[in-house]
């Protein structure tokens, strides 16, 4: 599963930002439990359903052969897992007579089923089930990454909202596929499947492995028949019902497939085209081809996450879904989703986790395939790029430091899926990758593959392969980085020998507790020329030294940049300036445009890296020169407008040249009006034409306004969001509606989007009434995503309208307003 940093994210991030230590946790009692595996009392062989629906009550009608053998030990009972449930009637099959069974569903939730006799470790059995599945009746609560938990989704199914589609899927991730079939929803179940599905004909139908039968089923209906042949855990059988379209491809003779709405079906192969040749590279990549008999990727609506990696048919939320034009925004974060759960085929399906304490398992290896993907398809520089971020949103976040990756206690497994089990786990993989070599370590990654298909996996069996195949013992590794939590924080300082021509470079670990064991490679750069050190350090504080034949020019410490922690480098600036001419990485001349920018004020040599940054190879880099040149600084302003203002005339990338937008934005300088006016007229990116309408807003409010009102019936979320923006700083009461409509209207975690224009706004509303509304409004957020921190950067958003509104005839009434809903925010459990 990928989950996507979206409105809990956003809040997230601001809460996280605006504080230095993470807060105190609540004593929760559900932390003391030991989550162990879970016990294989009855293991599944086969399950067949025959499925149909009704739309009008939102109901599945199923039958259900699940076919089982007792684990171990005789059994005469059955526990299902089946959620809100009506069980019509239970039978165990014999032969072609169903002999009615006893069961117990008091608690609807557990179906425990008397078999009547005992059976024998190994003895197939087959049990009969008629049911019916009410999900939107169900109460069950979802997390930070699923915001949802009823398995079965009814999208639009009265078509009561215009243009919208009517569609059904569904969601197993973690145990969730018990809400619309009995079974035993855990990780460590394997079973084969047939899945029925009864449809209006009109609609098109999705499931796991091959569709072997199509046949009418009275009038204007149809049964799909979709067959999965070998074995998959419950969480990743789906389904999915609706109008789409598909486009069809094939892959050494297996069928490749994109569903899509109808309006965004001729942009398919613009959209997945790049999936056969994700299948080719991390076939190869692993020694492991792909193991199901077709791909498929489904596009749906509201769903209730980023992505899932249901075996063999993939199912994503609608952000991927683009016309040709959007596409020209189009970054790699968006297309790592679709690399993302490919790779889930081989590490979650092929192989699973056996438990949710090891969703490592599964999640960092496919976090770790995004930057592997973007490596080899778009170059180094764009995977190293990607997997920093990553890494980047881990660090930010102090609580997460507290967490091991593999967690045997926590309070429900929603919350493994967080910055540690993804983005963490993701970064450990590369720098183990780093520390073994890659012939090594993909030779492991299929070993644990090889042996364990069609299996469960876990952490350990991980670690046993890597040994096999590198002859070293790993222990050391897996304790500290899976076993362990927090990650280095250093410094680095140098110092030159002259008399004895050698260079000492010291790294000393402040974190609390026992010392990291780090290795890392240290580049010396003498006479242009790197020399490679590589070293393990095992103390807290340790120097390495380097016979040299001169002081030399650079010295890059963790130069392959791959290790997990967070420094401080003493090195002079002058050093930084050549890292960023001669160092090849991408972190590594990002580490030399932070270091330019953090001395800029005071250093003409700082603003001359920085400016340089503005024409790096890579667009990335050049954001980051762009967004960080304090262009308020007469001196930065003179180092940097030209070339700012002539990279900005001719920059191709829609994101860079945004970002530089934003950055003469800054300055308010008239002769920039022109370029913003233009852009916004003329471009075709949409992320370009709202960074002009925001940069517009800056030397011309008046101007942007109108613009912006003409914008307001666009659908496209880039310029909305623009339109927001200039609204909420530039415009008031006539301009709320706009702004409270497009918040109301968002679902989930999509309200995130407007948290930042809905603060600013409230300090310009001094209608009482209207005040309310964006009081009322931030504080359901605030209390929904308090337990991730939203409730601080909420108050103190309100707080700082209320301060900017003294002296208004409506201060008075709307400070009471205000701090009625931070009290009511701060009760809030």
């Amino acid at each position: 599963m990928k989950h996507l940093l979206t409105a809990a994210g956003c809040l997230l991030a601001t809460a996280t930002l605006a504080q230095q230590t993470p807060p105190a946790a609540p004593a929760n009692p559900a932390l003391q439990i030991y989550r162990a595996s879970a016990t294989k009392s009855n293991d599944l062989v086969h399950t067949k359903l025959d499925v149909r629906f009704d739309y009008a009550k939102r109901y599945l009608y199923g039958k259900e052969w699940v076919t089982l053998k007792p684990h171990a030990y005789a059994t005469d009972s059955l526990r299902l897992d089946a959620k809100g449930m009506d069980i019509k009637s239970v039978a165990l099959v014999n032969g072609q007579q169903l002999q009615p069974l006893k069961f117990d569903y008091s608690d609807k939730n557990n179906l425990r089923i008397y078999l009547g006799k005992a059976m024998a470790p190994g003895t197939s059995y087959t049990i009969y089930i008629e049911y019916t599945a009410k999900p939107d009746e169900l109460k069950a609560e979802g997390s930070a990454a699923i915001s949802d938990a009823k398995g079965l989704y009814f999208i639009n199914p009265d078509s009561a909202v215009a243009g919208k589609p009517v569609q059904i899927w569904t969601q197993g991730e973690t145990e969730a596929s018990s809400a619309w079939f009995p079974t035993i929803d855990r990780p460590n179940q394997k079973t084969t499947s047939e899945i029925s599905l009864t449809v209006p004909s009109k609609y098109v139908t999705l499931s796991n492995g091959a569709l072997v039968s199509q046949t009418p089923a009275g009038p204007g209906l149809r049964t799909d028949t979709w067959k999965m042949e070998l074995p998959h855990a419950p969480y990743l059988f789906m389904m999915a019902v609706g109008d789409f379209k598909i486009h069809k491809e094939m892959w050494r003779g297996k069928e490749v497939s994109y569903y899509l709405e109808p309006k965004y079906a001729p942009f398919a192969k613009q959209i997945f085209g790049n999936t056969p040749d994700m299948l080719e590279f991390f076939s190869n990549r692993l020694g492991v081809d792909y193991p199901w008999n077709k791909y498929a990727q489904i596009v749906v609506r509201d769903y209730v996450s980023g992505a899932m990696e249901n075996t063999s048919a993939t199912l994503h939320g609608d952000f991927v879904q683009m016309t040709d034009r959007q596409l020209l925004d189009r970054e790699y974060q968006n297309e790592s989703v679709i690399a993302h759960e490919l790779f889930h085929q081989w590490f979650g399906d092929y192989v699973t986790a056996e438990s949710w304490s090891n969703l490592t398992v599964n999640e960092s290896m496919a976090d770790f395939s995004e930057g592997l993907y973007a490596e080899h398809k778009y170059g180094a520089d764009a995977g190293d790029s990607h997997n920093h971020r990553n890494l980047r949103n881990y660090l930010r976040s102090p609580a997460e430091a507290q967490k091991n990756l593999v967690r045997f206690h926590y309070a429900t497994q929603e919350d493994m899926f967080d910055l540690v089990s993804y983005q963490k786990g993701g970064a450990i993989l590369d720098m183990l990758r780093t520390y073994l070599g890659d012939d090594v370590f993909f030779a492991g990654l299929q070993k644990y593959l090889q042996d364990n298909k069609f299996g469960n996996g876990e952490a350990h069996q991980q670690r046993l392969a890597m040994e096999a195949v590198s002859g070293q013992d790993l222990n050391w590794f897996y304790n500290q980085w899976y076993f362990g939590t927090g990650h280095p924080v250093v410094s680095i300082d140098y110092a030159w020998d002259a008399a004895k021509k050698v260079q000492s470079v010291t790294v000393k670990q402040t974190q609390p507790g026992q010392p990291f064991q780090l290795p890392f490679a240290i580049d010396y750069y003498v006479n242009g020329k790197p020399q490679r050190q590589r070293v393990m350090m095992t103390q807290a504080t340790q120097t390495f030294t380097m016979p040299l034949t001169a002081k030399p020019d650079l010295v890059d410490v963790d130069a392959e940049k791959t290790l997990v922690w967070q420094q401080t480098d003493a090195k002079p600036l002058a050093e930084f300036a050549y890292q960023y001419a001669h160092a090849p990485l991408y972190v590594a001349r990002r580490e030399a445009l932070l270091a330019a920018a953090a001395k800029q004020d005071t250093d003409a040599a700082a603003r001359k890296l920085l400016v340089a940054g503005l024409s790096d190879k890579f667009n990335n880099l050049r954001m980051v020169a762009a967004e960080r040149l304090k262009l308020d600084n007469k001196e930065v302003a003179k180092a940097a407008l030209p070339t700012l203002r002539k990279l900005a005339a001719t920059e191709k990338d829609p994101h860079a040249l945004a970002t530089m937008l934003t950055a003469l934005a800054k300055t308010k300088d008239k002769r920039d009006e022109k370029l913003f006016a233009q852009l916004l007229a003329g471009s075709q990116s949409y992320a370009v034409q709202g960074a002009a309408l925001q940069a517009l807003a800056q030397v011309n409010p008046k101007l942007a306004l109108s613009k912006a009102q003409a914008l307001e019936t666009s659908d496209q979320n880039s310029l909305i969001l623009a339109v927001v923006d200039v609204y909420a700083k530039n415009g008031g009461q006539p301009q709320w509606k706009f702004v409270r409509d497009k918040f109301d209207a968002a679902t989930g975690r999509e309200k995130g989007n407007f948290f930042e224009g809905m603060g600013i706004m409230l300090a310009r509303l001094t209608d009482t009434a209207a005040f309310t509304e964006d009081v009322d409004r931030l504080k359901g957020l605030a209390i929904q995503y308090k337990r991730f921190g939203a409730d601080e950067p909420i108050i103190g958003m309100m707080q700082a309208a209320v301060k900017q509104q003294a002296g208004t005839a409506t201060a008075a009434a709307n400070q009471q307003i205000a701090e009625k809903a931070i009290a009511e925010i701060q009760a809030a459990k």
